[in-house]
């Protein structure tokens, strides 16, 4: 059983139109609040499934995914992102969402 997660605030809407390139800046704040630590890697990765080698890299970049501590994270953000497909949105992440639960659960 994972232990009880850390919460940290969180952006809560990190994806790639989000994010600028040069300055690095984080727009689009309005859902700012407390999450899982680790929430928003865990969103750039979901919106980077359909490009696995960027995905790898969002997931070397960021230790927090993969490890226990960062589990309630992706779990989190997986479930929000399934709900979305769920209705009719993201239709395109459906499939990468649904092995990354498989994912999850086997941890």
């Amino acid at each position: 059983m994972p232990a009880a997660p850390c919460w940290t605030t969180a952006h809560g809407d990190v994806h790639w139109a989000n994010l600028t390139a040069s300055p690095l800046q984080l727009l689009d704040w309005e859902g700012w609040g407390l999450a899982p630590e680790g929430f928003d890697a865990a969103m750039l990765y979901a919106y980077t499934l359909l490009q696995p080698d960027t995905a790898a890299h969002v997931r070397t970049v960021f230790p927090i995914l993969g490890s226990r501590a960062g589990l309630a994270a992706e779990a989190t953000v997986c479930a929000q992102l399934l709900q979305t497909v769920s209705r009719g949105d993201n239709l395109a992440l459906s499939g990468p969402l649904r092995e990354w639960s498989e994912e999850l659960r086997r941890r």
